[in-house]
């Protein structure tokens, strides 16, 4: 899961808000652009690019406004900007394999949840290079187990693509060589934007790799 540090909800967001009356009240299904626009650029700069689940890079194209708690069962919730974030999949295809928010849909235990707000929630999974595979670093953090499965982030299309990831910069030889503060350097530096403000997709996943290689 990829960490999201919320800043402030956009101003267009906030002022349609505001319009609040005796008459009307705000409502997600009544947001729309250029205050729902505002809303998603929002999300997806302050998330540097990438899915708050699966940390793939994503764009306005190719992604949705998702509740981290579903407004279903949270509607006091629906319009909080510190409940709101970017996942990937715009739309969903007939047969294609459903991750991250679409997956979660409208079920979620806040009991055993992990959410991208969490402080620790990037370090409490762990990542194979050999075939991408994600799994909790305590096998009895039931919560990081949940998450797994709620979100599918163990689907064969995400673990290819974390694999492929992996391989292109942990092949034998760096792992072989690599010192300490080499991976300290690495995983740094996948943890910070570039010139765009944008992460690398699964820079997360590369990040957390070279942790892993440090631990003892």
């Amino acid at each position: 899961m990829k960490r999201v540090v919320k800043g402030a909800e956009p101003r267009a967001f906030a002022d349609w808000k505001a319009k609040a009356n005796e008459d009307w009240q705000p409502s997600y299904g009544t947001l729309q652009n250029p205050e729902k626009r505002a809303l998603h650029e929002a999300l997806l700069a302050e998330q540097e690019g990438v899915c708050c689940y699966c940390g793939r890079a994503i764009s306005l194209a190719d992604s949705h406004v998702e509740h981290f708690r579903p407004q279903e069962t949270y509607e006091e919730l629906a319009l909080e900007y510190d409940n709101l974030h970017a996942s990937c999949i715009r739309e969903t295809e007939p047969g294609a394999p459903l991750h991250c928010g679409h997956a979660k849909g409208s079920d979620l235990d806040q009991a055993k949840s992990v959410s991208p707000l969490d402080l620790d929630c990037e370090r409490r999974f762990m990542y194979s290079a050999q075939d991408g595979a994600v799994f909790p670093v305590d096998k009895n953090d039931e919560s990081a187990v949940y998450m797994v499965g709620l979100l599918k982030l163990d689907v064969t299309f995400l673990r290819d693509r974390r694999a492929e990831a992996l391989k292109s910069v942990f092949d034998n030889q760096f792992v072989s060589s690599a010192t300490d503060d080499e991976l300290i350097k690495l995983a740094e530096a996948y943890r910070r934007p570039d010139a765009d403000g944008h992460l690398t997709g699964f820079g997360h996943v590369l990040s957390r790799y070279a942790e892993q290689l440090l631990a003892p």
